[in-house]
């Protein structure tokens, strides 16, 4: 069973930065859209950005846009999240998630089918 495990949350002033990384336990290849999802206690989860498996066409959410870049390296298994500009509002529990696909497309965004996830990373942001 594939498992995600993320590292790189904290607490961070506004402005700030963070990066976060999620890696698999083992070989992804390229059939495996990802994505970075972010949930708040009594909200509902939303999904922030997703990346083809072949590392291209990133989607990001309207909130993140132009803050936030996604990336990731399949040799090395490795999912990044790399968040600038950092805002209060940006304060969650931050999950990666996978979902194999036909060719590693993610097609849509977001997609509400990733099948696997990890245990999240808190992400604070003080003002």
């Amino acid at each position: 069973q594939l498992q995600l495990a993320e590292v790189g949350g904290g607490s961070v002033q506004s402005g700030g930065s963070l990066t976060l990384s999620c890696t698999a336990s083992e070989d992804i290849g390229s059939n495996a859209c990802m994505g970075w999802f972010r949930q708040t206690p009594g909200k509902k989860r939303e999904a922030v950005t997703q990346i083809n498996g072949g590392g291209e066409n990133p989607r990001y959410a309207d909130s993140v846009r132009g803050r936030f870049t996604i990336s990731r390296d399949n040799a090395k298994r490795t999912l990044w999240l790399q968040m600038n500009t950092l805002k209060p509002e940006d304060t969650a529990m931050y999950y990666c998630a996978l979902v194999y696909t036909i060719n590693g497309y993610c097609l849509r965004f977001p997609r509400d089918d990733f099948k696997y996830w990890g245990q999240g990373t808190q992400v604070t942001v003080s003002s």
